[in-house]
């Protein structure tokens, strides 16, 4: 695994003082990862639509100081410091420290905001710290002004999957592949690709409305989650389904055989939470009004002949995926008969977007 063209080798500026602002987006996977190995590498291949109206905002302000052996940061979140975030944010530093020896040169502190809620299962990590690795690159960058915008791209979705996996397909968009499959050329376990085929234009600015079922903080985390499949019975068959239907998703994404889409997206929003049941131990992220959800949805969706389905990423929430031209018609059915099973009758109207920007 051949990571040394990541490694930030010379210094063609000195930059005292310095500020960067970037939005990123959260995403959903239609074809799920849930399994790795260090360093941050999936057991099998994913997707996703990454998201538009989701997205994390990050600031951070770098003040050039003595070298140390340490990194020296303050992070506020939502305008408070947040010491238990601290850790993870140290442990993704330290992971990075090899990539970006510039860290150690500065103070930095993190200003950050969410559009949403956070650990609530819409993939906070993967906006939050693709935000990070954003501004980490516009500094890296202005030291040595010579680095291409593609590579800059490649090489935040590497330093981004150092603290989420989730996060290398959140720096850009609208689909993008994370782990190494046969049929996707570019792909790797390092990076996220943008999806290289072309796409039907069914999928064009697909539409995502997120129900906010349960906006708690999750009883098991996705770290955790992930580490009970190192001995989990059905792990490998798991991995060669979910390559196996990455596989039919990109020849459905192209095609546009929409059916064929609301069947593989559901089956692999199960098959995640199927993985959690059969853990040891075993726990549910699902809440009741998960599921009234899901039956309302296929109830809709046979009475009206609608393509709207659902997935889930690791939460109670719920993502209602549609074609832009049911957007009124789906609206108004979130509205009336889905909005009641959410917290404070709370969603998030979304649509697929096109990755990191800055501010």
């Amino acid at each position: 695994m051949n990571t040394s063209e990541f490694i930030a080798k010379s210094i063609e500026n000195v930059v005292e003082k310095a500020s960067y602002t970037w939005q990123t987006p959260s995403n959903i996977a239609l074809v799920k990862y849930w399994g790795k190995s260090n360093p941050q590498i999936p057991k099998n291949a994913s997707i996703s639509f990454t998201l538009n109206n989701c997205h994390t905002i990050t600031t951070i302000d770098f003040s050039k100081k003595e070298k140390s052996e340490s990194v020296d940061f303050d992070l506020f979140f939502e305008g408070k410091q947040k010491a238990e975030f601290k850790p993870k944010i140290a442990d993704f530093f330290k992971r990075i420290q090899e990539y970006c020896p510039y860290i150690l040169d500065y103070t930095m502190t993190i200003h950050s905001q969410n559009s949403f809620p956070h650990s609530s299962g819409i993939a906070s990590s993967a906006s939050g710290l693709s935000a990070i690795a954003m501004c980490l690159m516009s500094l890296e960058k202005e030291i040595n002004p010579n680095l291409a915008e593609e590579f800059i791209n490649k090489k935040a979705s590497f330093l981004a999957r150092l603290g989420s996996g989730s996060a290398s397909r959140s720096v850009e968009g609208p689909l993008v592949v994370w782990g190494t499959h046969p049929e996707i050329e570019g792909s790797s376990d390092l990076f996220g690709v943008k999806f290289p085929l072309k796409v039907h234009s069914i999928f064009k600015n697909y539409q995502d409305i997120i129900l906010l079922v349960d906006k708690g903080e999750k009883q098991v985390s996705s770290t955790v989650g992930h580490n009970l499949m190192h001995n989990h019975p059905y792990a490998e068959n798991r991995f060669f389904q979910a390559n196996e239907n990455l596989t039919k998703m990109a020849t459905i994404l192209q095609g546009g055989d929409i059916k064929e889409f609301i069947n593989l997206v559901e089956s692999e929003a199960l098959t995640l939470h199927a993985m959690m049941l059969t853990s040891n131990p075993y726990f549910i992220l699902m809440k009741p009004n998960t599921l009234k959800v899901i039956q309302k949805i296929w109830n809709y969706r046979e009475e009206n002949n609608s393509n709207i389905c659902f997935t889930l990423d690791a939460g109670a929430n719920v993502h209602v995926l549609f074609p832009e031209h049911e957007k009124e018609a789906v609206n108004e059915f979130v509205k009336n008969e889905l909005a009641v099973y959410c917290q404070k009758n709370q969603y998030i109207c979304d649509n697929v977007g096109l990755g990191a920007k800055e501010i």
